[in-house]
């Protein structure tokens, strides 16, 4: 009896290390992990540059959102609006880096949906902030400046996740946009009722 009373304290012992690793490996699993155990932040990997070809890849996608934001703040500075060349080229660098810094640092698939979905919605408060309502002639300015800084981020995001050849499409839109359109508007005339 007392040998099966030793095999039965065995098995139990083990029946009571395997829940305790499960419940321990469950625990890890649904843990917050702390940010500094996600990022590289010892001394030898603060300063660690990629990869030559990766470094390039990443700087090149950061200056082509700053300079295909450029394109349309030109186009609204060249306007006289007061968000410019300057403002639109920070809000496609921005958006660019918020969306490559997490894909750098590792975060998946969907933290940076997540992001982007901060980024839209965000970017309105900047766009909210060029609209005025003038109650002396009854009209509202900035909206269409306010639309631009919108789609400058997003262009800032397409260039960050995807192939350049969709940013670069939707900047020439835009500028058809902007410049075409606004030409013909000023030519015949602002036909839009009063607010």
């Amino acid at each position: 009896m007392l040998a099966r009373s030793a095999g039965s304290n065995r098995q139990a012992r083990r029946v009571k290390k395997t829940i305790h690793s499960i419940g321990t490996n469950a625990q890890r699993a649904l843990a917050f992990v702390p940010l500094r155990q996600t990022m590289n932040t010892g001394s030898d990997d603060i300063l660690h540059l990629p990869e030559l070809t990766h470094l390039a890849q990443v700087a090149f996608r950061l200056v082509a959102a700053a300079l295909l934001g450029g394109l349309i703040g030109a186009e609204r500075e060249w306007v006289g609006k007061a968000a410019g060349l300057r403002t639109h080229m920070l809000v496609a660098l921005g958006a660019a880096l918020f969306v490559l810094a997490p894909a750098e640092a590792g975060l998946g698939e969907g933290d940076t949906s997540r992001i982007i979905q901060g980024i839209a919605a965000g970017i309105g408060f900047i766009g909210a902030g060029t609209i005025l309502k003038r109650a002396d002639r009854e009209e509202i300015q900035g909206l269409t400046t306010a639309a631009s800084i919108w789609l400058t981020a997003a262009i800032g995001v397409a260039v960050a996740v995807g192939p350049l050849w969709l940013p670069v499409v939707c900047v020439v839109c835009a500028l058809l946009i902007l410049y075409v359109l606004g030409a013909i508007e000023r030519r015949f005339g602002d036909t839009r009722p009063k607010a």
